[in-house]
């Protein structure tokens, strides 16, 4: 079975190609069934890297995928014309470009992928997300290597976990609030937990840089509850990994 990806819903420029992938397809194993892509999981490496190939083929993609060692940081880096390397990959959490071709791609099994293009169409963006990288700033260090104005920006929130399934201690609460009050909106009362709302909180951040909400597009998928579509670490634990991508369509 080929895989199933997801095309985002936004008035991206048509030389734009962005999607996410779901875990449908693919040739692994329980339980990483179907399409995983992440090598750092635990999976057969060699049956990863069929699951990559087939995501080339079924994406049309113009090269390999620029793939990063994701730690929750705020690294973000700028791609111009970089090659692929299995064995050193490049630590960060995003990846800019305005190469044509090169294909920014982040990986994600709860966390929030972020896809950012200009609407010229002439620069590319792809964050991986989690609370401690909102927190820290990668959406505004993304947004700081770009060149266009962030109200000449588009972004799609791609695949992740809801707020009725991401439970986090008052600690993490309590940071985001102090960087922004209006950041207590994106929780809600669980017992002596709280619910967060990683849609909100990015969509919080993005505005206070002056990007435009209308022109923040997506936010309506959750990785845990959607079973059959999606990995989640939340859920599953010993899991696989899915991926959103985006770049600039070599004419």
């Amino acid at each position: 079975m080929m895989p199933r990806l997801i095309q985002p819903n936004w008035p991206a420029p048509s030389n734009v190609k962005a999607l996410s992938t779901t875990r449908e397809g693919g040739v692994s194993h329980v339980p990483y069934a179907g399409l995983n892509l992440g090598l750092h999981v635990q999976d057969d490496s060699q049956v990863v890297w069929q699951n990559r190939q087939l995501l080339i083929i079924a994406a049309n993609l113009p090269q390999q995928p620029y793939w990063l060692n994701q730690t929750h940081s705020t690294t973000v880096v700028s791609l111009v014309g970089q090659s692929h390397h299995a064995e050193q990959l490049t630590a960060a959490d995003a990846s800019v470009t305005h190469m044509t071709g090169q294909v920014c791609l982040v990986m994600t099994a709860d966390c929030l992928p972020l896809l950012i293009c200009d609407k010229a169409g002439s620069q590319v963006a792809a964050i991986h997300a989690g609370w401690r990288g909102l927190l820290d700033g990668i959406i505004e260090n993304t947004l700081a290597k770009l060149t266009a104005p962030p109200d000449d920006l588009l972004v799609w929130l791609g695949p992740a976990i809801s707020q009725a399934h991401f439970q986090v201690g008052s600690e993490v609460r309590d940071a985001f609030i102090a960087h922004d009050p209006q950041a207590s909106c994106a929780f809600i009362a669980d017992g002596d937990k709280w619910l967060a709302d990683l849609y909100v909180l990015a969509r919080q951040r993005l505005q206070a840089l002056t990007v435009k909400a209308a022109d923040v597009y997506g936010g309506d998928h959750c990785t845990y509850r959607e079973i059959d579509l999606f990995y989640s670490y939340r859920r599953d634990h010993q899991t696989g990994r899915q991926a959103s991508l985006i770049y600039l369509e070599i004419q």
